[in-house]
């Protein structure tokens, strides 16, 4: 086959070829500002998002049984354990007596009193884990941090306090 045996240029073909990739192109943009609404407009890379949402969600569940002193569940969420009470030696460093006396209800070791109410203000990768900031009790003045382990999917205490604007790290 020579230079002068090409064969005719298909201009329905060309079409097709184009609405795909460009109908490609377009799902996946679409795609990709749903999942940056649903996990709450993180100002981070696209695969970072997903933690940003299951961080959030596992802070969210974890103060909302504490605020029902159900702490039981809350220690489950904590260690990411839910059958904890099978194996408590496991969980020596912070055992669950501890983890009581700090969460529960008239507890002594938090500034803020009884848990009722709490309001995520702020979110941030931090090293391999989420750093979430939330106000307590409607107050206005020193937000709790807890850290969000995005490989062990457990809670701890924050080593750093963000700043409250969501836009600068």
């Amino acid at each position: 086959m020579t230079l002068l045996d090409a064969p005719m240029y298909d201009a329905a073909s060309f079409r097709h070829r184009s609405q795909a990739i460009w109908g490609t192109l377009g799902g996946l943009f679409a795609f990709l500002v749903l999942m940056w609404f649903f996990t709450g407009r993180p100002i981070d890379y696209p695969w970072t998002w997903w933690s940003y949402w299951a961080g959030e969600r596992d802070v969210n569940q974890f103060m909302l049984a504490v605020e029902t002193n159900d702490l039981n569940r809350a220690y489950g969420i904590w260690n990411n354990d839910f059958d904890w009470r099978q194996h408590q030696d496991k969980y020596m460093t912070y055992p669950y007596d501890r983890f009581a006396q700090d969460w529960g209800p008239d507890s002594v070791q938090n500034d803020y009193g009884t848990f009722k109410s709490h309001r995520v203000v702020v979110r941030r990768i931090w090293g391999s884990g989420l750093i979430v900031g939330m106000m307590i009790n409607g107050r206005k003045s020193k937000p709790l941090y807890l850290r969000y382990d995005r490989k062990a999917h457990t809670l701890g205490d924050s080593p750093v306090e963000l700043t409250l604007d969501p836009l600068t790290p």
